[in-house]
């Protein structure tokens, strides 16, 4: 009896145990698996594939998977493989033709290891060549899940090799000042190290070669340190680029100053496809104070100090030199569940009909940058995305200023939204209705309209001059307090016991009654705001 191909029989997802040493992670866990099966999947589960990460078998059979008792069987009953590391030679031999692999492949790295799967004729999707560009893509982006561990992980790395607090405290038995912090790169590794160290209590200094994460630095309570010199360093992809020799010697001088003030260096830099650039001397280790401590989260490409060695942490000069390269497997069981659930919204993707049946489409950009081998065909490295080009600006745009210069007038075509005669118009009507106002208007009224002016222009000149990601908070302050001068000003316009008819009085407090329910919910309402906003800066 044949399959009907209208409607394939569902496909079985394994998952393995991690064979490389030290590796503790999973590459799916019990809550995924149950949102894998809602999708139409099977999942098959090696025995023992979650011990490590603190997830039994048990509670993968809770959920509906299926635990089979070895690698091997695991390989010849899935149609879909996650996995966490590349798979070895022995991994590789029990592939089958037709097979789709999920994993971390690192082609560039691993040529050899691409031929070998190639020869299987599987379809391989290495999640580490994702598109990060492509916003669409962040729910998939395992790299950028656990960079942040990792980046978590190497500050308690630090803490535990260093020999003080990180925050500075005042005892009964003296003063301990804050540790100094120094994060070389700052990229999501860094900013996740930077967060975690401020968080501690520490002074957090960092630098990037590419300027626009100043901000997002200050942001997380970093110092950003500049390199006196100008170079653009941003690269595809998100990713930093090779900088010119005179920017790296700039760049050196500025780590050698850094090294002698800093008590802990945690060094994130990577260039796709290369080794680690050396940013870290044995010089500059030596000028180190004694008891400082070096993380390098690019140990496993080489390095971003000289005296690094992979896997180890070693004392050079009195210095630790902390070079481990499993810093995401020492939170297996967080990483894991970040990881699981990268590659299920990747499954979601493959599996848009939800009928248990992953289509690789290589007319995505995403999946297309994703699909190293399709079919036993080496399809890596992806075309370039084509990034739609800026707008051009359209001839209408400039049909304003030509007329005002074909009719005479004085302006300066894109200089400014209106022509100068309009705007010598708008000032001359404004400057006259302000006459007005002071030449009739009574003095009472002048002076509180002369108030009122000023407070435009102030508060304007006050909200123009904060850092937008402020303004909610800021915002919110001044919508109370604009509440409780209201209230003030109504106070002191319309006193009580106003000589004449009841009318007037009874008007006016009636306003005023309403204007005091308006404000006290403005009032209230913007210091609720405050205070959520400012909650979620709180530990």
């Amino acid at each position: 009896m044949t399959q009907d191909t209208a409607h394939p029989a569902p496909q079985r997802i394994g998952v393995l145990r991690e064979t490389f040493p030290r590796e503790k992670r999973v590459a799916t866990v019990p809550d995924v698996v149950e949102k894998l099966r809602q999708l139409g999947f099977a999942v098959a589960i090696e025995t023992g594939a979650g011990d490590a990460a603190n997830f039994s078998d048990d509670a993968y059979r809770a959920v509906g998977a299926e635990v089979l008792p070895s690698a091997a069987a695991v390989w010849q009953a899935a149609d879909i493989v996650f996995k966490v590391r590349p798979p070895t030679a022995d991994e590789v031999a029990l592939m089958h033709p037709g097979q789709i692999l999920i994993d971390f492949i690192w082609p560039a790295q691993n040529p050899e290891l691409m031929q070998q799967l190639a020869a299987r004729q599987v379809t391989v999707l290495a999640i580490d060549a994702l598109p990060r560009t492509l916003s669409r893509a962040q729910k998939m982006d395992a790299l950028t899940s656990m960079a942040g561990v990792s980046g978590y992980r190497a500050v308690i790395e630090a803490a535990n090799a260093f020999g003080r607090f990180f925050n500075g405290q005042i005892t009964a038995a003296g003063k301990v000042p804050p540790a100094k912090v120094f994060i070389a790169g700052a990229g999501v590794a860094g900013l996740s190290a930077i967060g975690t160290a401020a968080n501690m209590g520490a002074i957090v200094r960092a630098n990037d070669t590419r300027a626009e994460v100043a901000d997002q630095v200050t942001s997380l309570g970093g110092e950003f340190v500049k390199v006196d010199y100008e170079e653009d360093g941003a690269g595809g992809g998100g990713y930093a680029k090779v900088m010119s020799e005179g920017f790296q010697a700039a760049q050196r001088q500025m780590y050698a100053q850094q090294a002698q003030d800093a008590d802990i260096i945690i060094t994130t830099a990577l260039i796709p496809g290369k080794p680690a650039p050396k940013l870290i001397t044995a010089e500059m280790v030596r000028s180190m104070k004694p008891g400082s401590v070096i993380v390098d989260m690019a140990a496993e490409q080489g390095g971003n100090c000289e005296l690094t060695v992979a896997d180890e942490a070693l004392v050079r000069y009195g210095v630790t030199i902390i070079g481990y390269t499993d810093l995401a497997s020492r939170l297996a069981k967080q990483s894991s569940t970040l990881y699981a659930t990268n590659l299920l919204r990747l499954t979601e993707e493959l599996c848009k009909a939800k009928n248990g049946v992953a289509v690789v489409n290589m007319e995505d950009d995403a999946i297309r940058g994703l699909t190293v081998i399709k079919d036993g065909t080496i399809t890596w490295p992806a075309p370039p995305l084509v990034v739609a080009p800026k707008p051009a600006p359209t001839a209408t745009a400039a049909t304003p200023a030509a007329e005002t210069k074909k009719k005479g007038g004085h302006g300066h075509g894109s200089s400014g939204p209106l022509p100068a005669r309009t705007l010598a118009l708008l000032f001359a009507v404004v400057a006259l209705a302000f006459w007005g106002i002071g030449a009739y208007a009574p003095a009472a009224f002048l002076g509180h309209f002369t108030v009122f002016v000023l407070a435009c222009f102030i508060g304007y000149m006050v909200v123009w001059n904060v850092t937008p990601a402020l303004h909610t908070p800021l915002m919110s302050v001044t919508n109370a307090i604009s509440s409780i001068i209201a209230l003030g000003a109504l106070v002191q316009i319309a006193p009580p016991g106003t000589a004449g008819t009841g009318r007037p009085d009874e008007l006016i407090r009636w306003l005023a009654l309403a204007a005091l329910v308006l404000t006290a919910i403005n009032m209230f309402g913007g210091f609720a705001v405050t205070r959520r906003m400012l909650a979620m800066f709180r530990k």
